[in-house]
């Protein structure tokens, strides 16, 4: 019995080859994978002694050679097959294990195009396919978490096919996921990110219960590993709705660097947002918003939740609680609530990945766009298009508005006071709709909105949101502008002494 081991992950590579050995393989292995392995004391024979024909041009050919991809695959139950083994000295090789070259860890750490071809992985996709495609025969193995399992099985007798399908499966994934990465980054730097083809890749990290409704299956996949090592569960079973509106709630929590901010969400719209002087004045503030719609929500807290904001929190039927760290004291009373789930997410802050693109499901395909978010400065270049001007606390404010907005089912407008949201309309077929929405849900929450502020994703068609938005006291405006009637909308505003600015920049999320 012969294994093939030539890895670049060479953790637990030593372990497994002493274990291989210890079973009765002989080991062929190449370039920095023999090293490690003689420098341990594991005995190997090098494919270059193997085949007679040494390692070329850099490397770039060690195992692309039919004493290598002949053992691995020729037919065992094909008497022509053997016969042509035995007469060219061909091994039977029946276990590979592979891993490729880190072509993604190396295009984060540099740019310079020659390093990234060489990273680009041949002969090791050649021989997990080929070790792949014949797997009747032949145990590929391409992951280190794999070691144990294999060793045991192979102890064991339990190396059987069923087992060998299932490593098959997963070895044409890892070189499917590899080739998707390359194919990507080609695109991403020769075509602006959109090529003849784009490939969606993830990993799976787990089922969950159901998708959607019950009668749907579901699960849910990362692109890297934020969400098996950075994202933790503490309490309870994250579902697919969870993950949704999960992912809407911290968007928009960590869209404000360090500042302990609440976000409050329900079905993936935002029914509370506050940014105070702490993570509990935020809570308390968030939930005035909308506690009815709160109730059963998603709360994402960017600071540590401790025993004080577990006892607020806990006031209520919250469904899921993320925040980068929560202390054992409020752990702790949240048992009394035996459906909270509890997430921790981040370091000291709230932390998600920022995807370069996007991209939405349409029957028989998908929509690929670059990602959106807000400037650093697009607001504070915002150009005052008014006679009057908004003052300090006013532009702190709009900000927030148009953060939240941007993060908000369009047609949207959110209205914010003292640095809390006091009301939100989304998801509407008009604009205006959208502002008297929000008024009269505010009004039903018992909300002065005198003297708030406004924003909106896009631009006002007309006048009428404006003049709704004087009825109840606000006080400034932040919108993209570019309406035919953008006078008509200035002219409103200047009637009735509110301030409004232009950003140019639109952030439709449909």
């Amino acid at each position: 019995m012969t294994a093939l081991l030539s890895v670049s992950d060479k953790s637990g590579i030593v372990e497994f080859a002493k274990g291989l050995l210890h079973l009765g393989y002989t080991i062929l292995s190449t370039g920095g994978t023999l090293k490690a392995l003689q420098e341990n004391g594991v005995q190997a024979l090098d494919v270059a002694e193997y085949t007679q024909s040494p390692e070329m041009f850099d490397g770039r050919v060690k195992t692309l050679h039919p004493k290598i991809h002949g053992g691995i695959l020729y037919r065992r139950d094909n008497a022509e097959d053997r016969d042509k083994a035995e007469e060219f000295g061909i091994y039977n090789i029946s276990l590979v294990c592979v891993n490729l070259y880190p072509f993604k860890a190396t295009i984060k750490r540099t740019n310079d195009f020659n390093e990234i071809i060489e990273n680009i992985d041949i002969g090791g996709p050649s021989m997990v396919r080929a070790a792949a495609k014949n797997f009747e025969s032949v145990l590929i193995v391409t992951n280190p978490s794999d070691y144990k399992e294999v060793l045991t099985r192979l102890k064991n007798n339990q190396n059987t096919l069923e087992f060998r399908q299932g490593m098959m499966i997963r070895a044409f994934e890892h070189t499917a996921h590899y080739d998707c990465m390359i194919a990507n980054y080609m695109n991403q730097r020769f075509n602006n990110g959109f090529g003849e083809s784009h490939f969606i890749s993830g990993k799976l990290v787990s089922p969950t219960r159901y998708g959607e409704n019950p009668h749907q299956k579901g699960a849910y996949y990362e692109f890297g590993d934020f969400y098996s090592k950075t994202f933790k569960p503490l309490k309870g079973e994250i579902s697919f709705n969870n993950l949704t509106d999960i992912n809407s709630a911290v968007k928009i929590a960590s869209s404000f660097g360090k500042r302990p901010c609440v976000c409050i969400v329900k079905h993936a719209n935002p029914c509370g947002f506050a940014l105070k002087n702490t993570p509990v004045e935020s809570y308390i503030e968030a939930l005035k918003c909308d506690s009815i719609s709160a109730f059963g929500g998603v709360v994402a807290v960017n600071g540590i939740v401790d025993l004080n904001l577990a006892i607020e929190i806990n006031k209520i039927f919250i469904e899921v609680l993320v925040a980068p760290q929560i202390t054992s004291e409020a752990l702790n009373l949240f048992t009394t609530k035996k459906k909270i789930k509890i997430f921790v997410c981040g370091g000291e802050y709230l932390e998600f990945p920022q995807d370069a693109q996007d991209f939405k499901h349409i029957e028989g395909g998908f929509v690929l766009q670059d990602s959106d978010s807000i400037t650093e400065n697009e607001v504070k270049s915002a150009r005052c298009v008014s006679k009057t001007q908004a003052t300090e606390s006013q532009m702190q404010d709009l900000e927030i508005a148009y953060k939240v907005a941007s993060l908000v089912k369009s047609n949207c407008v959110v209205y914010v006071k003292d640095s809390a949201m006091v009301a939100v309309g989304m998801g509407m077929t008009s604009r205006v709709d959208a502002t008297k929405a929000a008024i009269r849900k505010a009004q039903e929450m018992g909300l002065n909105l005198k003297d708030c502020v406004l924003a909106s994703e896009a631009f006002f068609p007309f006048k009428d949101s404006i003049e709704e938005a004087h009825k109840v006291g606000v006080s400034a405006i932040i919108q993209p502008g570019g309406s035919i009637r953008d006078e008509e909308v200035i002219e409103c505003a200047n009637t009735n002494g509110i301030a409004l600015y232009f950003t140019g920049k639109r952030h439709f999320l449909h």
